[in-house]
Formats: structure tokens, C-alpha cells, sequence
């Protein structure tokens, strides 16, 4: 008999309780702002036909795209990404969508990638786009719900940094040649943010630009101002509530993806590093491409994990880290009944309580609520039978309190 292996596969994470409910706390926190924003919810198959799939990202994302032959003898690929599967959407479903489809959507992707440290082969992406709008009304209100989502997880500074594709195109295409096109430059402008101007001009160099071209470029985006299209943008985020103080215009942000037509954008968390914990823009051109419906559209996914990472390491999140509100104790075996009423009336009071799941001595019940991290324990000895009362432990502090079973439930409802 084969020995089973009881590692996690290369590349995938298992999440224990306590990350778990990190993991789902910031989810709600999230989810709830997008509903606030009139986004809707949106879910689809982990599995799609590889011909869905493969040939939309390019020669170099297909090798990563986990794909198979099923049972059925069926070419089909796990979710790359959530921008493809939702064209499909807007294609398969055009007369069921409004016309101003707002959806977010929060799964998981997979990528035959190499695992190395803060990159996996299965993650959550977290998306909300506004489809079938060319308006800038659209372009800012994806920007204000990023902003307000981690306002509410209580990020106390978010920087938007801010481009025009159209205006960013426009000032480096007098310097393609040949050998470089706008594209090569914009992914080569585009590691600004993690490499010098020295080092960026040397690798348009090696792409061929003259050294003194490849300087001139960065000049001449450094001296560029926000287009009429951005400030009509950024001016409806403020209106929207957006501090003004946010929306920073980074005349070098390019967002290496060829897709992107107009606004560009980062969410930064200063706080934190300050490196991108997500981005997006205008991509008007893309769902026509991937599904043949001509749809534009405007959005920004985020970076799910780097956003919890955050949130934890600033200690933003809850410190609570139990489920249960209440563990029910089990004093003796005579005794079980009570125990078993008590947490009936809890849990049809709505109130998060785990019973004991066996006789035991106080004290080890004292020491697993304090293990599980549960704020207060119930205790229900004889003479609190006789007396129809229940002691209600404070973990925290060691109080004890003899309450009635009613006033036990008004207390927590």
C-alpha cells in the first residue's frame, strides 16, 4: 500500500481557522461596499472548455493555464481568471443583463506558475466591473467604491494613482522604431515602480532605443499633465467622496497589459509598503475581442491576500478570533439536559454557541475556551438548576455572573 502524502501540492495553501475568518471578515467587509455601489453578485464554473481559455492571454499565459482531457473525452481548463469566463457571460446572456451590467465577483484562479513567495497556483481574485458604459461617470465610480472598500476595512491611507492610457500612448509612440513598438515601451515604462530611471533607460537601450531617446521619453511623460478625460474622472470621484488628497496623477504608471484604453489606475496603501495591492482601468475593446460582443468597460480587481496581509499586519481586523460567542459547559452526566436546553435557547436566539461535546472537569472546559479563544463560558451546577439560573463566565477578566436564562439571552441577542 502506497504511503499517503500529507503535504499541501507545491503551490496551494491550506487556511486554518483563525486565517480563515481573516479571510472571510474582509471578504464581507468588501462584498458589502460593492453591493452599497449597485455591484451584483457574479459566479462561474471553475471548469471551462479550453478553447474558451486558451489563445486569449497570449503565448506565455497559455503554458500556464492547468488544462485536460475529462472522462468525456472534453478539452477543458480550470479558471484562469474571471475577465474571460465573464465575457463568455455577456455573450451567453445578452438578453438577460441589463444594459449596465455592475458585477463583482470573488473566486478562485488557478496558474501552472513556479510557487515562489507571495505567488501561488491557486489565489482569490477579487473583481468589480461596470459593463456597456464609454461614460466617465463609470471610470469614477470604480474608483470611489475601491476607495470606500478600504475605507471600511479602516485603512486610514489610500493613495489612487492615476494615468491616461490614451495620453500615455500618445507621448511615446513619436519615440517606436522599428524594433521597439508602444507596447514594449509601456511594459518596459511600466517597472518604474520597482526599478530606477538609470536601469528602465538601459533596458530600452537593449531594446533598441537610442540612449539619448530612451531618456528623452521619460522627460517628456514627467512634464505631462492629467488629459481633460482624467480630470473629468477624477473630479467625479471627489464628488463621489473621494478625498482629493488620493487621487494622485503618476504621468508613469502603464499597467503592462496591452488591453487597457483609457483611465489607468493603482491602489496604494502607504501604510503598508506602499507597494500596488491592486489596479485596473478602461479596457473598451477587450470583451469584443475575447467574446465577440462589443461591450466596454471599466473595473479593478484587487489584491485579495496582499489586502488581508495588510489588514493583519496594521491590525485592522477583529480580536475575537473565535466563532463562538458562548461555550455551554457540561458540569455532569445528570446535569446534560440542562446543558442541552440552555444552548438550544442560545442558537435559537441567533447567538454563536458551542456546547462541550463531552463530560469533563471544569477546569479543562475553562482551558479549551480559552484555547478556542470564546469570550465567556455557561455553567449550569445544581443549585443553579434548582435556582432556574446559569453562571455566565467573563474569560477575560474571571467574573462570574448568575443570571436567568432569559436575561442570559437578552444579554447577547
Amino acid at each position: 500500500m502506497t504511503k499517503t502524502n500529507l503535504q499541501t501540492l507545491k503551490g496551494f495553501r491550506d487556511f486554518l481557522p483563525e486565517e480563515k475568518r481573516n479571510r472571510d471578515y474582509v471578504e464581507k467587509k468588501i462584498s458589502e461596499v460593492f453591493e452599497r455601489f449597485g455591484f451584483e453578485p457574479l459566479e462561474t464554473p471553475t471548469l471551462e472548455y479550453a478553447s474558451l481559455l486558451l489563445g486569449k492571454y497570449g503565448d506565455e499565459a497559455d503554458k500556464l493555464v492547468y488544462s485536460f482531457t475529462d472522462r468525456g473525452e472534453r478539452e477543458i481548463a480550470l479558471r484562469y481568471d474571471q475577465t474571460v469566463p465573464t465575457a463568455r457571460i455577456l455573450a451567453q446572456y445578452q438578453g438577460q443583463l441589463p444594459k449596465y451590467f455592475r458585477r463583482y465577483q470573488i473566486q478562485n484562479v488557478f496558474r501552472a506558475d513556479k510557487p515562489q513567495k507571495g505567488r501561488y497556483r491557486e489565489f482569490t481574485q477579487c473583481d468589480i466591473d461596470i459593463f456597456g458604459s464609454t461614460s466617465t461617470l463609470a471610470d469614477s465610480e470604480i474608483l470611489a467604491c475601491s476607495y470606500f472598500a478600504y475605507k471600511e476595512l479602516g485603512f486610514k491611507e489610500i493613495a489612487l494613482n492615476l494615468n491616461d492610457r490614451q495620453t500615455l500612448m500618445a507621448n511615446l509612440t513619436p519615440f517606436t522604431t522599428d524594433k521597439v513598438d508602444v507596447f514594449s515601451l509601456i511594459q518596459t515604462i511600466d517597472k518604474l515602480d520597482k526599478k530606477t530611471q538609470i536601469e528602465v533607460v538601459a533596458e530600452l537601450v537593449e531594446k533598441g532605443l537610442a540612449e539619448e531617446q530612451a531618456k528623452l521619453a521619460l522627460t517628456t511623460l514627467q512634464t505631462t499633465g492629467p488629459s481633460d478625460n482624467l480630470k473629468a474622472i477624477i473630479d467625479g470621484a471627489i464628488a463621489l467622496g473621494v478625498d482629493e488628497k488620493s487621487l494622485v496623477f503618476n504621468p508613469f504608471l502603464a499597467r503592462g497589459l496591452d488591453y487597457y484604453t483609457g483611465m489607468i489606475f493603482e491602489i496604494l496603501l502607504p501604510e503598508y509598503g506602499g507597494s500596488s495591492s491592486g489596479g485596473g482601468g478602461r479596457y473598451d475593446k477587450l470583451i469584443d475581442n475575447l467574446g465577440g460582443v462589443d461591450v466596454p468597460a471599466v473595473g479593478v480587481a484587487f489584491g485579495f491576500d496582499r489586502t488581508v496581509e495588510a489588514a493583519v499586519a496594521l491590525g485592522l481586523l477583529p480580536e475575537n478570533k473565535s466563532t463562538s460567542q458562548i461555550l455551554v459547559s457540561v458540569f455532569d452526566e445528570s446535569l446534560l439536559p440542562e446543558s442541552l436546553k440552555v444552548a438550544g435557547e442560545l442558537r435559537k436566539a441567533k447567538i454563536k454557541t458551542e456546547l462541550y461535546p463531552a463530560v469533563d472537569k471544569l477546569g479543562k472546559q475553562f482551558k479549551y475556551a480559552d484555547q478556542k479563544q470564546i469570550p465567556f463560558v455557561v455553567i449550569i451546577g445544581e443549585e443553579e438548576k434548582l435556582a432556574n439560573q446559569v453562571v455566565l463566565k467573563d474569560m477575560s477578566t474571571g467574573q462570574q455572573f448568575k443570571l436567568s436564562l432569559s436575561e442570559l439571552v437578552e444579554r447577547f441577542s
